[in-house]
């Protein structure tokens, strides 16, 4: 188990008192990464290729009309059942319920530098990044600005602001997929961890899971769009506006079919493959590969009970055991007819599962979409 954070004598008591009389100032970010490599290069490394053009990013379907893209900026009602949308230039944010993702006009090899930059920018590193799957993951990262301001952080911040931390911690997803029109569709997740007493004493802790923030994800999104060439001020009015107005989403349930757990989803193919691949985010899956054009996530899985042993901060949060379950690999396929969708698991050989990972996987999916 891990010591509480920040115990040095009198200096960290006072530091302690003061800040349970602090607000917090939660309307700023100022991300610091809790990885060691605190200075990136911004060089992309060399095995990094450009993103593929074969189905697996393609929208099954015909090309999207010049007319059903375009949005006005003000925010709007949208008729049940529909996406609500905003768009400057080319670059427009849409919202299904709480979900919001980017849609910009461009080619996805041409957004890879730009979104990289993004998140190295507002003080993370990286963890994962597959150009050729489109995805960018950043590792845990403390949100310095929720430390409270007060007196003594003010006088000594700059010389012991080590001494200084918050009991949570953040990571992003971001993900890239190609639309049939040229387009790019952008995706940004959000996972959260926070460090809790375990003890009536309070002298051991242990970092678990919260739920995702929303409104964080979208507050990145906004940010995106000014550093794609949006000005501070639409991506404001437009960020806001796209937060008065949701569409509404289509109900999900967990039920059985000849012994596999099935989720259904009352929306079409294109809605539900969002979702779902929104849920394997923000839970945390290991997403290998897509295939649009089939349907199918293929994802690494870790069972709950896996053996861990207990470990550091640093080493609990991004590390397994030797020990540890191997993960085990799944796809996760989504399958629609007209306006209902299906979400099964199947084994590495595309057979059904029946098994009780195979349950926890889609209830997982399905407490995160409700």
């Amino acid at each position: 188990m891990k010591q509480p954070i920040a115990r040095l004598s009198l200096l960290s008591l006072a530091i302690g008192l003061t800040a349970c009389t602090t607000t917090f100032q939660e309307s700023k970010i100022d991300y610091k990464s809790a990885g060691k490599q605190q200075a990136p290069t911004l060089e992309v490394p060399p095995d990094l290729t450009q993103l593929s053009t074969d189905s697996r990013y393609a929208v099954p379907g015909g090309v999207v009309s010049a007319a059903a893209m375009e949005a006005n900026s003000k925010a709007q009602k949208p008729a049940e059942g529909r996406t609500a949308t905003a768009a400057l230039g080319d670059v427009r944010i849409e919202r299904n319920g709480e979900q919001r993702w980017l849609v910009i006009k461009r080619p996805a090899d041409q957004l890879w530098e730009p979104v990289r930059d993004f998140w190295l920018e507002n003080g993370f590193i990286f963890t994962t990044e597959d150009r050729q799957l489109g995805i960018i993951e950043t590792d845990w990262a403390e949100n310095r600005a929720k430390i409270p301001q007060d007196v003594i952080r003010k006088t000594l911040g700059k010389v012991f602001d080590g001494l200084y931390s918050t009991s949570e911690r953040d990571r992003f997803r971001t993900r890239l997929e190609r639309s049939a029109d040229g387009s790019t569709e952008v995706y940004i997740t959000h996972r959260g961890m926070q460090e809790v007493y375990t003890s009536a004493q309070k002298d051991q802790t242990i970092w678990q899971p919260r739920p995702s923030d929303p409104e964080l994800e979208t507050e990145f999104l906004r940010r995106l769009m000014v550093k794609l060439g949006v000005s501070q001020e639409q991506a404001d009015a437009v960020a806001k506006a796209n937060t008065t107005t949701a569409a509404a989403t289509g109900s999900v349930r967990m039920e059985s079919a000849n012994g596999q757990p099935v989720l259904q989803i009352d929306e079409g193919f294109d809605r539900a493959w969002r979702r779902v691949g929104v849920a394997l985010d923000r839970t945390g899956f290991t997403v290998e590969d897509r295939d649009r054009s089939r349907g199918i996530y293929f994802v690494r899985y870790v069972a709950p009970d896996a053996k861990v042993e207990p470990k550091g901060f640093f080493s609990k949060l991004f590390s397994r055991s030797p020990d540890a379950a191997a993960p085990v690999k799944y796809q996760i396929q989504v399958r629609s007819e007209g306006d209902k969708s299906t979400v099964t698991v199947l084994n590495t050989q595309g057979q059904p599962e029946t098994s009780a990972n195979a349950q926890r996987i889609v209830r997982v999916i399905t407490d995160d979409m409700k």
